[in-house]
């Protein structure tokens, strides 16, 4: 069963730890998050960009993925299933799909734009006991074709979307999407604490969990940030795995490619990617 982002964020914030979104691109990837955060007893959020929804054939063939997965491999820890970066049509598309999470990326609209398409959004949350995040301030990197540049968001901003009622808040603060290059400067913690200031209680997200140093990580969770979002670790785990497979020939005779083969040692790569996050997250055990 699915359930709100809500309760374990507002556990994990008071608990000083981070609940990991892992984002899952096919079934071998939402498999390999589950059997994890089972083992470990931690919750978990199964992230899904616009992209990814596409590519799996919509959103409603993910919802019943991810519902018809939790039953049959008897999952017991809280899943949300969350939509990465919305758009605000993407948004209305998941709530009907079924997701129990969404996040409506307005960071690209103006302030009193975001405001507006905020409000109607959490409205139509509230009627379904869905979560919502909400953004202030653009992730750099690239997300779904949206292009940020790590603009650190304005904390009198992002009480305007926190005072809405909104589940949960990403902010930028020098992070991004993909790889760190070598003279990233690195998070802005002092736009952090003004933005906790600011908001007071609301848990906050921290995207772009791909390389920021461990210190950093532990830091920003201790200012209030209560989620955590890694994507490219898994995709680069993942692609190193299968290519190590292929580069070793194996299976290339007899019976052929088998692609549960072929696509074994990237999921059993990605389970441990998501076991050393969860672990420096701290949310092991706090299912």
């Amino acid at each position: 069963m699915l359930v709100s982002a809500k309760e374990m964020l507002a556990k994990a914030r008071d608990g000083k730890y981070a609940v990991g979104q892992f984002n899952i691109n096919n079934l071998e990837w939402t498999k390999s998050v589950l059997l994890t955060a089972e083992e470990l007893k931690s919750p978990v959020i199964l992230g899904v960009s616009e992209g990814a929804g596409k590519y799996m054939t919509g959103f409603k063939t993910v919802s019943a993925m991810v519902k018809a997965m939790i039953e049959e491999l008897n999952i017991t820890v809280p899943v949300a299933l969350h939509l990465d970066h919305g758009s605000y049509e993407g948004c209305y598309k998941c709530i009907e799909a079924g997701f129990s999470s969404i996040m409506f990326d307005g960071s690209h609209y103006s302030i009193e734009e975001n405001v507006e398409k905020t409000r109607e959004l959490i409205k139509a949350c509230a009627e379904k006991g869905i979560s919502l995040e909400a953004e202030v301030g653009s992730i750099g990197g690239e997300e779904d074709g949206v292009v940020g540049l790590g603009e650190c968001a304005d904390p009198a901003e992002c009480k305007m979307i926190a005072d809405l009622g909104v589940t949960m808040l990403a902010a930028g603060i020098g992070n991004i999407h993909g790889k760190y290059p070598e003279n990233w400067p690195g998070l802005r913690f002092d736009v952090l604490e003004s933005i906790k200031e600011a908001v007071g209680d609301m848990p906050l997200v921290l995207h772009g969990g791909t390389g920021i140093p461990e210190d950093m990580i532990k830091k920003a969770i201790s200012l209030g940030v209560a989620k955590i979002n890694v994507n490219t670790e898994c995709q680069l785990s993942f692609a190193e795995a299968t290519r190590k497979y292929i580069e070793a020939g194996k299976d290339l005779e007899g019976k052929g490619f088998d692609p549960r083969k072929l696509l074994a040692p990237g999921a059993e790569a990605i389970k441990q990617t998501v076991k050393e996050k969860m672990e420096l997250f701290g949310s092991v055990g706090k299912a």
